[in-house]
This record gives structure tokens, sequence and C-alpha cells, in this order.
């Protein structure tokens, strides 16, 4: 291990690393060695690793430490070694969106994101491992991409999560400093739970996606995954804007800030069928918010099939993405068996269909902008269990909770990340305690769009007065 670099480096806070990247007191090419080294031992045992960026991104930081002795300082992420799900373009590596038909491809250009980072003087050291095809596909297992399953820093036997189960793991086992995933109904949301880190996705339409795979247009959105609130407030900074190359994206706008106490709503029937220690964790959750906001329970969500409207969108714009790979026969390729015929059922979706979910989707907008009018925030459990279990199906996973569970029950904690994704709303999980196997469980909190400010600050009062952000596996 290069001096100055000790193996648990990459598990401190960006603000507190980069004061010490500043002071000169690490090496941002200590940082890069550390990252890539930790990268092909434990990144590559946890499946989490498609492409080590190697003497580039050793390069890259030596022209960073040039430039910091200089005096030409980037801001916080200057020299921070990141990692980015392998759907993001970056010259002269691969960009396999985790599927083995396009194993070989490649672009000779970077996403919007990767440039915006490198602006920042941030180092990519990885392209990180993804569910294929971002799980457009429709998986029901976590051996779905031609890297492995996803392995859990916390415990091996289960999984990271999912699309973005790479950025998860490497976050998670300390392996980069952050990362950027991607989420179209989860993605983001998921893995950080799952793996024990804070997850942000922003407002749709804040980040560029220009050199990201598309799965659904009009859905997805990329953001950053990392230890803390602090640390993925610090990225989104850096990635976030309008960009001429992506016609979605806008300038956010200038909300006056909430100068009141938050207001916090807690989902009525949260932790209905969930995980007793998920349950538990979610009320110390509510306790610890009660603290500086007002929490008024059993807030209800508007009554539409955000869930199915999802659903539906997603089929209809992926059959469309992927309609080349889908009519040549492709979809033999994949890894998971679900995979190789989910596509066919999307290239069929009726046209009526998937305009019908556009227009309910419209009606959706108004009565969650009105309950938006009496609270801040809305909270539940990001997900009713801990990981699921590698080698099992994830509807077999944890058969006890559907015991007694009506055949009509929606989940409102599926609900919630199924309505911000379709209307667009930015939300944050964060790590907020333990569960089976030692698992981590994870606290959800949605805003309005362009409220990341106010979900930023709710987190990291939550981690302020918690320590579980701070806990780390012992990889």
């Amino acid at each position: 291990m290069t001096a100055g670099a000790p193996a648990d480096l990459l598990f401190t806070p960006i603000r507190e690393l980069a004061r010490r990247v500043r002071a000169r007191q690490i090496s941002p090419v200590a940082l890069a060695e550390t990252s890539l080294e930790r990268l092909d031992t434990h990144g590559r045992k946890l499946n989490a690793v498609v492409t080590l960026a190697g003497e580039k991104a050793l390069a890259r930081a030596r022209e960073a430490e040039k430039e910091i002795r200089g005096g030409k300082y980037r801001g916080p992420l200057h020299g921070i070694p990141y990692g980015a799900k392998d759907l993001l373009a970056a010259r002269g590596m691969p960009t396999t969106w985790g599927a083995a038909p396009y194993r070989e491809q490649s672009f000779d250009y970077d996403a919007t994101v990767i440039r915006r980072l490198a602006d920042a003087g941030a180092i990519l050291t990885a392209k990180l491992a993804m569910v294929e095809l971002a799980g457009g596909m429709g998986y029901n297992n976590a051996d779905a991409s031609f890297t492995g399953p996803g392995l859990n820093p916390w415990n091996a036997a289960y999984w990271s999560g999912g699309s973005s189960s790479g950025p998860g793991s490497a976050v998670s086992a300390g392996l980069v400093s952050f990362a950027i995933g991607s989420e179209t109904v989860g993605s983001i949301l998921t893995p950080s739970a799952f793996s024990g880190v804070t997850g942000l996705r922003p407002t749709y339409g804040l980040v560029s996606r220009y050199g990201a795979m598309a799965l659904c247009w009009t859905l997805d959105k990329l953001g950053p995954m990392a230890r803390s609130a602090d640390d993925c407030g610090l990225v989104l900074s850096a990635i976030a804007g309008r960009d001429t190359a992506d016609p979605t994206t806008v300038e956010a706008p200038r909300l006056p800030p909430v100068k009141r106490k938050l207001r916090v709503g807690a989902l009525k029937g949260a932790t209905d069928f969930t995980q007793t220690e998920v349950s538990r964790a979610f009320e110390e959750s509510l306790l610890l918010l009660s603290r500086f906001a007002e929490v008024t329970r059993d807030v209800v969500l508007p009554d539409f099939p955000y869930g199915m409207l999802a659903g539906t969108i997603v089929d209809g714009e992926g059959g469309s993405a992927f309609l080349d790979l889908i009519e040549s026969g492709g979809l033999k390729e994949l890894r998971a068996k679900a995979d190789r015929v989910g596509g066919y059922a999307s290239a069929m979706l009726p046209a009526v269909d998937y305009l019908h979910a556009l227009r309910i989707r419209e009606k959706a907008r108004q009565p969650l902008a009105a309950l938006f009018q009496k609270v801040d925030l809305l909270a539940a459990p990001t997900r009713a269990t801990v990981a699921f279990p590698i080698g099992v199906d994830f509807d077999k996973a944890f058969p006890e909770l559907a015991e007694g569970r009506p055949a009509n029950f929606v989940s409102p904690i599926g609900a919630l990340i199924s309505a911000g994704n379709l209307l667009g709303y930015p939300a944050i999980t964060l790590p907020n305690g333990f569960g089976r196997e030692g698992l981590p469980t994870g606290l959800q909190l949605l805003a309005e769009p362009f409220r990341e400010e106010a979900l930023l600050a709710a987190a990291r009062e939550l981690q302020r007065l918690s320590d579980f952000h701070e806990r780390h596996p012992a990889v």
C-alpha cells in the first residue's frame, strides 16, 4: 500500500478528504492507487467492477497533484477517486451496459457527467457493474449481469441491489469515494439502501443524461451514491445544470429556502408487511426527525396506480430503446432467464396502453403537488426488507411477509418510489439501522421538484444525530 494511503482512506467524508488533499497531506496519486488496488481485489470479489481505468486514472491523478501544487485548486472533488455505472460513456473505456451483447461496445466521447466531474478534478478509477440493460427486460434474480450478481459487502451471501449494483457495493466497501448511478424506477434508492450508503435521485432534468444508456427517456435520471448526504450534495453541485446536448435538462429554478420547521409526512401503512427491523428503524427515524421537524403520521398518497403506470411506460420506451436487440434475437445472450423473453412483451405493448399511461401520469401531477402544499417531505422505509439472498428469485425471497397480505395490497413504499420517478420528484435514501444477517435498512425522503436542498438539509441533520452513515463493512 502506498505510504499515506491506508486501506480505509476511502471511507473518509469527501469534505475532510478534500481538505487533506488541498493541504497536500494526502496525494491524489496515492488515493487513486488505493482505489485501483481495492477495486481490483475486493471489487472483483464483489462482482462490482467491469473495467479499471488503470494508467489513465493515475495520469489524471498526477495531473491533479501538479495542479494543486501549483495553486490551481478546482474544488472539493479535485483528486477524489470515483466510479461510474457502466451505462455512462467514457472515452477509451468499454461501456457494456452490463449485458453480454454489448461487452465490446465503446464510445469516442465522454458522457456529460463524466466530463463535468473531470472538470471538477475528480478521478474516474473504474466503470462499475450493473444489472444488464438496467433491468429493463424484467429480471427477477440477482444473477442478471455478465459480471455475475452484485454481492453485498456487509454479507456476500446477499445482493447489493440493482440496477446500480456495482456503485452500491463499491461505495459501501470503500473502493471509491462516490459513484454515479442511474434510476428509472428505484435503481439508485434500492442499492443504496441494501448496501448501507446514501443515494440521491435528482429531479428529472436536473442532471444531463447525454452519453448515458437510454432505457426510458421520460423516467431515466442520474445521481450520486456516496457515504453521506453532504457527499451527495457536493457531487450534485458538480454534475447538475442545463446541457445543450440533452434537451430535457433545465437550470434549477431559484426557489426560496424553507425558513420554518420542515413538515414531514410519514406515509400511512408504510410499515405494513415489512420486516420487524425495518419497521423499528423507521420509527426511530421518525423520532429523530421530530427533533427538528414537524412530523405528521398517516399521510396518504393520492390514489393512482403509480407502479402500473411506471411499468407500462418503461415497457413501451424500453421496447423502443432496445428494438434492434429484440428483433435480432440478441436477447438470448442475456444472463437472466426473465430478460431473455421480457423484451418481446415490451415490443408488443399496444400504443393505446402506453398513451393511456402518459395521460394518467399527467392527471396525477396536480394531486401530488397539492399534497406538498401541506408537507415539505414524505417519508417511508426505502425497502420493506433488507437485501435479497443470492440465488433466490426476488418474489420468493421472504415468503413470510406474504402471510395474511391481501391479494390487492399495494405497498406504500413501492408506491412512493414509483410516484416520485413517474413525476420526476427528487428523493434521498440514507442508512438508518440494521436488520437480518447484519444487513442495512434505509429511510427514503421525497421532496417537490428542485427541492434537493430541503432533502439534503433533512438528511444532513439526521446524519448529525446518528452514525449509521459512518459505519462500514469490514472489507
